[in-house]
C-alpha cells in the first residue's frame, strides 16, 4: 500500500483537498479538528477497522486476567491491533462503578487513554437506561417526552448528562481531553430502544438529540466530541433523513448494518443504505462510516459459534467486496462478549485464516496501518 505522510506542520491545517468543516462545536479542541482531518484522509485510503470493547475482554478472557498487558482478540490473531477502538457508556449516569456490560469506568478510561497513546481511535456509545422506569436501554416505556419541554424527567435526564460529560472530560491524555466519535441514541428507526420509533417520533427524537448537545457543548463545556447520527439499516419505508437533527448538530453521518446470516440481504442492505448515506454525506460535506456490523445471531443462533451458514470465508467473500469502494471513514465490529455474542473471530477460530487474508486487504487498515500514515 503506498502510505504518505498527509500531516506537514509547514503546511495550512485546511488546503483545498480539506476543507474547514462545520462542526457541531464551534470550540471544538484543536485534538477534535486534527481527528476529523485523520478521518477525512483515512476514507482516501481505505477505511479502519474498530471492534468494540477490543480489549477490555474477549472470549474466554477480561482485561482483570491479564493486568500487566492490553490483550484483544484481534491482536492475537494478527499481532496488529484494532485502528477504532469502540466503548459504551451506559450506566455512567447513573453513576456505576461499571458499565451495561460488567467493564469498570476507571479500567475503560485506562483501555482509552492507552489506545488513544498508540494511535488508536476512540468512538463511545450509550446505552443509557429508561428514564421513566430505571430499566435498561430496551425497557420501551415512553420516556422522552418527559425528559424535553416541560417534562417532569428534564432535571432527571440533566443530571445523568452532567456524569456523562465529567467522565468524557476526565480522559485525558498528556493534559488534554482525548478527542471521541460519541455516538448517542442510535438506532432510532428501531422499536428496540426506548429512544426508538415509535417509542418516541421524529420531532421528540429531534428535540432529545439537540438538548442533549445543548447541555454537553454549552453547559458542560465538553469540547471532545464528534457527533455521529447513526439509523440502523433502513427498511422499505425509512427515510435515513427521517429522524435527523439537521446539519448542525450532526458531524458525521452513519449507519449499522448486520448481516442476519443472510449474506444476500446483507449485501443488498450494504450496497444500497450505503450509497444512500453516501450522497447524503457528499451532499453535505460530512464523512461517514458504518457504524456498527458483524454476523448476528439468527433465530437464537450465532454463526461464531455454530457451524452454519455463512461460510467460513464471510469476510474475503461477503464483507470487503461490498464496503471496498464505499467511502468509509470506520467500520465498526461489534463485542465479543458472553452468551453466545462474538463478531470478531478469536485464535483458532474457524474464521481465522479468511480474517488474516482480510486483514491483508488493501484498504483495511489496522493500527499498524494508520499510523504508517504519520497521522
Amino acid at each position: 500500500m503506498g502510505f504518505i505522510a498527509i500531516f506537514n506542520s509547514c503546511k495550512p491545517f485546511y488546503n483545498t483537498v480539506y476543507k474547514k468543516p462545520q462542526l457541531v462545536d464551534t470550540k471544538a479542541s484543536k485534538q477534535v479538528k486534527i481527528l476529523h482531518k485523520k478521518l477525512f484522509y483515512l476514507s482516501k485510503e481505505g477505511f479502519a477497522i474498530g471492534h468494540q470493547d477490543a480489549t477490555a475482554y474477549g472470549i474466554g478472557w477480561k482485561q482483570s486476567d491479564f493486568p500487566n498487558m492490553i490483550k484483544s482478540d484481534v491482536n492475537d490473531i494478527l499481532d496488529d491491533f484494532p485502528a477504532v477502538y469502540g466503548f459504551d457508556i451506559g450506566g455512567i449516569e447513573k453513576g456505576k462503578t461499571n458499565n451495561l456490560d460488567g467493564v469498570p469506568f476507571d479500567t475503560m478510561r485506562a483501555l482509552m487513554i492507552d489506545a488513544y497513546s498508540k494511535g488508536g481511535i476512540i468512538t463511545v456509545s450509550w446505552h443509557a437506561d429508561n428514564p421513566k422506569t430505571n430499566g435498561d436501554s430496551w425497557d420501551r416505556t415512553t420516556a422522552v417526552q418527559e425528559i424535553i419541554g416541560d417534562g417532569k424527567l428534564v432535571k432527571k435526564y440533566e443530571s445523568w448528562l452532567s456524569k456523562v460529560a465529567v467522565f468524557l472530560k476526565s480522559i485525558r491524555y498528556k493534559g488534554k481531553a482525548i478527542p471521541i466519535i460519541f455516538r448517542p441514541h442510535h438506532e432510532m428507526n428501531g422499536d428496540w430502544f426506548w429512544w426508538g420509533n415509535p417509542n418516541c417520533n421524529s420531532l421528540e427524537y429531534l428535540q432529545l438529540w439537540r438538548n442533549t448537545i445543548y447541555s454537553l457543548r454549552d453547559k458542560y463545556h465538553v469540547h471532545n466530541l464528534i457527533y455521529v447520527y447513526a439509523p440502523n439499516k433502513l427498511n422499505p419505508n425509512d427515510n435515513y433523513m427521517d429522524y435527523y437533527p439537521g446539519d448542525t448538530f450532526v458531524d458525521i453521518l452513519g449507519i449499522d448494518i448486520y448481516d442476519f446470516q443472510n449474506s444476500v440481504e446483507f449485501s443488498n442492505a450494504i450496497a444500497n443504505d450505503l450509497k444512500i448515506v453516501k450522497n447524503i454525506a457528499t451532499e453535505k460535506s460530512k464523512l461517514y462510516a458504518l457504524t456498527e456490523t458483524g454476523v448476528n445471531k439468527s433465530a437464537g443462533v450465532n454463526w461464531f459459534i455454530q457451524e452454519l451458514v455463512p461460510d467460513q470465508n464471510w469476510f474475503t467473500k461477503v464483507l470487503y467486496p461490498n464496503i471496498e469502494n464505499s467511502g468509509i471513514s470506520w467500520i465498526l465490529f461489534w463485542r465479543n462478549g458472553n452468551e453466545g455474542e462474538q463478531y470478531m473471530p478469536n485464535k483458532g477460530h474457524k474464521s481465522e485464516a479468511d480474517f488474516k487474508i482480510f486483514a491483508k486487504e488493501p484498504k483495511a487498515l489496522f493500527l499498524k496501518d494508520i499510523n504508517r500514515l504519520k497521522l
